[in-house]
This record gives structure tokens, C-alpha cells and sequence, in this order.
């Protein structure tokens, strides 16, 4: 995972008001797998920013990804 990467939660996180499956864009790296992240509406208004680990999380691909050769 990476800056600017879209993740979706693993994980409920009610101290923010997060549900397992909700959307959210790597805003800041802190370490390897150490992340924050923003949440936002559909007008782009950010409602959450939490830091996650990266066993939180789940990358999402908007396009194939392709199988690299063993």
C-alpha cells in the first residue's frame, strides 16, 4: 500500500464512526504498514481521519491485476 492508494476497512472502528467495508484514500505513510487515512462523502467532504494498520485495510484495483510470473 501506498500514498494516495483506495482501501476499504476490514474492520468496524465505532470510535470514529467507521463500518467494516467503508472507503477511505491513504493520505499520509508513517511506516510500512502504518497509514492515515481519509474518509470522504460523495461531494469529497472528509468525515473521518484515522491511522490503521495495514492488516486493517484492503487495497481496492480499479482495473486487472496482473499475475506476476513465478
Amino acid at each position: 500500500m501506498k500514498l494516495l492508494d483506495t482501501v476499504a476497512l476490514l474492520n468496524d472502528v465505532p470510535t470514529v464512526g467507521l463500518s467494516k467495508g467503508q472507503v477511505g484514500t491513504i493520505v499520509e505513510v508513517y511506516e510500512p504498514d502504518v497509514f492515515e487515512v481519509e474518509f470522504c462523502d460523495p461531494q469529497g467532504r472528509s468525515y473521518a481521519l484515522k491511522t490503521l494498520a495495514a492488516n486493517e485495510l484492503l487495497l481496492l484495483h480499479h482495473r486487472p491485476v496482473l499475475e506476476k510470473a513465478a
